[in-house]
């Protein structure tokens, strides 16, 4: 039977091992069960964007969370590059969300301005005329006119991020399972004890961090994780020539010269498949957008499940049944990566999480009106 660890970390995507990964930094003895490439992985449908437009519109905490996180990029990607040697791609030039009416333009103009007005952290969001877009992008669709710029919004290889951050876990100490679906947890009084495929192991405290799988693993520790899937899906072209300075919001140029493009929002549970209207109509947007596009073929497409929460925020909760369990569930995995690594593992490894974070982004939020009926 394993040794018992500091910590166990249920989950090995983004966002379990950004927490892994500052866990052992931090000089934790931790284990991450990953489930595998079985699992339905949320960074198989991140275009990897960091990014802030648009995030928290109606809610500031959420707003600053991301504005604080996409700031920590520059230093958290230069340190992962420096510790494992994996440069992540990361670029932080500047992203546009190009809008296709001039009714969208105003509307997310408005929208912006009056978040920025309530975030204590400014993004330096500005709004850019069709003739603006042009200076960086003289190919861009004549109907375009204009588009939303923030200059925090920048890129990066979600799935280099992925392997930078279990290297770096692996060489400071760190225990990775593969194929280890967590099936129970349960704590015996001295310690936590989790079952998993790849056997039974224990931990003085427990991180859940399983995306979809938290909304099942969650009550067993006196949690709540009420999350589901939302699909995208995604598109890939062959290699082209570098041509965007900047980003768009669903149109990413990869290091090797494909673009990574994707915006679909489906609620079709667990399903994960590709559909034609869907894959015509992304199409169709990137054409509109840079109509030289029209000629370029299209070499892959797939479906991936978002974690969504009811609100979109993330929810961050430790147990008060079992202390020293802990709950992390959000969709912004790449955005909030610096955080995760840093803020998050230091709060677990302190034993208890920041009194606001915990109760801005409890799930109690999303039982304020059962509590007012009861």
């Amino acid at each position: 039977m394993p040794g018992q660890a500091d910590i166990a970390v249920v989950g090995g995507g983004l966002v379990g091992a950004a927490i892994g990964h500052g866990l052992a930094r931090g000089g934790a003895k931790v284990v991450l069960l990953d489930e595998g490439d079985i699992a339905f992985r949320a960074a198989r449908g991140n275009l990897g964007n960091v990014w802030v437009q648009g995030k928290g519109l109606t809610s500031p905490p959420y707003a600053d969370l991301s504005r604080t996180a996409a700031l920590a990029w520059s230093e958290f990607a230069a340190r992962m590059k420096g510790d494992t040697g994996i440069d992540l791609g990361f670029r932080q030039q500047g992203a546009y969300y190009v809008c296709f009416t001039p009714e969208e333009l105003e509307r997310r103009a408005a929208q912006l301005q009056a978040a920025e007005a309530r975030s204590a952290i400014a993004s330096g969001f500005s709004v850019a005329s069709a003739a603006d877009l042009r200076a960086d992008f003289p190919m861009i669709g004549p109907t375009i006119p204009g588009a939303t710029f923030c200059k925090l919004d920048g890129m990066v290889d979600p799935l280099r991020l992925l392997r930078a951050l279990l290297a770096g876990f692996q060489a400071r100490g760190g225990l990775y399972v593969p194929s280890a679906r967590v099936n129970g947890i349960y704590h015996d009084g001295s310690c936590f004890r989790i079952d998993s495929a790849a056997g039974e192991h224990r931990a003085e405290r427990v991180v859940l961090a399983a995306g979809l799988g938290n909304a099942a693993l969650a009550p067993q520790l006196g949690l709540d994780a009420p999350v589901r899937p939302v699909r995208g899906q995604i598109v890939i072209t062959e290699k082209l020539q570098p041509f965007m300075p900047r980003g768009v919001h669903f149109i990413r140029q990869t290091a090797d010269g494909g673009l990574i493009c994707g915006e679909s929002s489906e609620e079709v549970g667990l399903d994960e498949g590709t559909t034609r209207p869907v894959l015509q109509n992304t199409a169709q947007r990137i054409v509109t957008v840079f109509p030289f596009l029209r000629s370029v073929r299209i070499v892959r497409s797939w479906g991936a499940l978002r974690v969504m929460s009811p609100d979109g925020q993330p929810i961050y909760q430790q147990s008060a049944r079992h202390p020293g369990a802990f709950l992390v569930s959000v969709h912004s995995g790449v955005t909030l990566a610096p955080f995760h690594e840093q803020q998050m593992a230091a709060a677990i490894l302190a034993g208890h999480l920041d009194p606001t974070l915990a109760a801005t982004f409890s799930p109690g939020r999303f039982h304020v009106q059962d509590h007012r009926a009861a």
